[in-house]
């Protein structure tokens, strides 16, 4: 799946598939250590080594690797090889389809 693909929930027309696409990137996020991992990559500013999640969320090293594999999935992280360490960042196209899915202001007034 492709995140930039999403349009605005407000979208005249939001098509099928742009909406199972949407569905998807929401239940990607679905698990609160999804979210926290997300704030760690949106507010860190440089790719963030896997190694660097385990102690600031509180969780084993393999269960940080498969929430990080649920956000690759869906393309809301990238990752970057370095070695043996695996680096993660927050793919822009992603971040701007969470954006626009997730803007809802004026949608009450």
């Amino acid at each position: 799946m492709d995140a930039a693909c999403c349009e605005p929930l407000a979208a005249p027309a939001l098509t099928e598939e742009a909406a199972a696409d949407t569905a998807e990137l929401f239940k990607a996020l679905g698990d609160p250590a999804r979210v926290r991992i997300v704030n760690v990559l949106a507010t860190s500013g440089t790719p963030v080594c896997i190694c660097n999640l385990v102690e600031p969320l509180g969780l084993s090293q393999p269960t940080v690797s498969h929430h990080m594999k649920k956000l690759a999935d869906v393309g809301i992280v990238e990752r970057e090889q370095r070695g043996r360490m695996a680096y993660f960042s927050l793919r822009p196209t992603a971040v701007e389809a969470l954006a626009s899915v997730t803007d809802l202001r004026g949608a009450c007034c």
